[in-house]
């Protein structure tokens, strides 16, 4: 297969143990290039250790990865300075200024200065810390030293970028702003790998991995998982003269497989895929005379998503309830 054409990323079968102590456990899927790959899960579920075996700092005790081709635990220069990293903690020199910081990964990165000169100045307005360039980065907020960890992450232009938690910490008008740029950078041909402790971020990606106790639970489009944890698509019914018979009736379509009251005036359908259900359902409901008022697809929040989901998980593995854990989404 040629190289273009390859995945970015290829885990297959990787576990790392430290120890006795089994982290993440036989992990195989692809990152496709030029998507936005969404990782999510409860604290301490793997999601960090997971970039650190994809970027190198970490080398599986079993199983094989490849990112851009290559072992990420003994890669050429050339491949190193083809991604980005974004860590989770703040690993950049507190006593330097936050322009100084960008200068100096600019120069790791073999940047001339000609042309890291308005880079950086780019970076710093796109994350809004121009104000702040003569600050040192001891001085700033915790916030502030997320938003300068991600600019040293995009400021070579790499064509692969791992971001651990970027928005951790952030307002909510820049967490948009800096969605807007991956989704830009995705519309580039980039490839993003991205860890987050908001669930309803995984909306943004094209596709999601769920990791649960080191293991993956699914992987999906947002869509794909919703339909996973419910077993399809839900059709929300708002009308009047709802009836046991109509109920009963719907019930029979074959493309329904539940019908459940939410209260007098509002029924939930759940059906194999909501477009090609809902002209049978209107069908059924014009029949019993029920004056229809509104007729929609329903779409569960991305963190109601997540929770059947790990509740699903645990009970096939057969262990507690997640109220009797210790269980939160997290890093």
């Amino acid at each position: 297969m040629p190289a273009a054409m390859e995945p970015m990323i290829q885990v297959r079968g990787v576990t790392k143990r430290v120890g006795d102590h089994t982290i993440v456990e036989n992990l195989s899927f692809d990152v496709q290039r030029g998507e936005i790959f969404g990782f999510i899960g409860p604290s301490g579920s793997g999601k960090t250790t997971t970039i650190r075996l994809l970027t190198g700092v970490y080398e599986p005790t079993e199983g094989d990865i490849r990112v851009m081709g290559m072992r990420p635990t003994h890669p050429e220069r050339r491949v190193q300075e083809r991604f980005g990293y974004m860590p989770q903690l703040f690993v950049l020199y507190p006593n330097l200024t936050v322009q100084e910081n960008l200068n100096f990964v600019a120069s790791l990165y073999g940047m001339s200065a000609k042309a890291r000169k308005p880079r950086v100045a780019e970076m710093l307005r796109f994350v809004e810390l121009w104000e702040a360039r003569n600050r040192l980065t001891e001085n700033v907020s915790g916030g502030m030293q997320r938003r300068i960890e991600l600019a040293t992450a995009l400021l070579h232009n790499p064509p692969l970028v791992f971001i651990d938690e970027p928005t951790a910490g952030i307002d909510p008008v820049l967490r948009n702003k800096f969605w807007e740029e991956f989704r830009r950078l995705r519309d580039e041909g980039r490839t993003l790998f991205i860890t987050t402790q908001y669930v309803g971020e995984s909306e943004y990606c094209d596709r999601v991995g769920v990791i649960r106790n080191g293991r993956l639970v699914a992987i999906d489009t947002p869509a794909g998982l919703r339909r996973l944890a419910y077993g399809g698509d839900m059709v929300n019914v708002e009308a009047v003269g709802f009836t046991l018979a109509t109920v009963h009736n719907l019930t029979e379509l074959e493309i329904v497989k539940e019908v459940q009251p939410v209260s007098r005036r509002q029924i939930r359908v759940s059906v194999h895929e909501a477009g090609a259900a809902i002209p049978h359902i209107l069908d059924v409901l014009n029949t019993n005379n029920v004056e229809v008022h509104r007729i929609e697809e329903y779409k569960p929040s991305f963190d109601d998503v997540f929770v059947v989901l790990m509740q699903q998980d645990a009970e096939a593995r057969g262990e507690v309830g997640l109220e009797e854990s210790d269980e939160g989404v997290g890093g």
